[in-house]
């Protein structure tokens, strides 16, 4: 199974006090048990470093990044100049959700692209785009 973590995912990973922790563990837990992938991405992890340094005591930030970047478990997709172009049509192709972010655009051009279909969030635009992801936890 691939998994891709979208930033609330890192966020309800990261905070044991956050009400989908332990739901977000055990998808988390699930996939790396079972050789599956997780996925992520450079703008995923901008959006995650940015709130966890403003949210979590400085130490904890830095740990917490510092074991996302050097798990042989997470795979870091760059947005490239393709796919940012391609998350652009993406975002003229959706006038109608004006709220979904340019990095959730780019997220979804690269599950897309990679055919993965779950994602950890509890960010409900991925269901909304009709393009077969699946929100987790469920």
């Amino acid at each position: 199974m691939k998994l891709f973590i979208d930033t609330w995912g890192w966020l309800a990973l990261e905070d044991r006090l956050e009400r989908f922790h332990e739901s977000s563990l055990r998808c988390y837990s699930e996939v790396r048990a079972g050789s599956g992938q997780i996925l992520t991405s450079n703008f995923v992890l901008d959006e995650t470093i940015t709130r966890l340094f403003r949210r979590r005591p400085f130490q904890e930030a830095v740990r917490f990044t510092n074991g996302i970047l050097a798990s042989p478990f997470v795979r870091v997709e760059p947005v490239t100049e393709q796919r940012f172009r391609q998350a652009f049509s993406l975002r003229q192709r959706f006038a109608d959700k004006p709220k979904i972010s340019f990095t959730d655009l780019t997220t979804m051009i690269i599950m897309t692209e990679l055919k993965v279909t779950k994602i950890l969030t509890a960010d409900s635009h991925f269901s909304q785009v009709a393009l077969g992801f699946q929100i987790l936890p469920s």
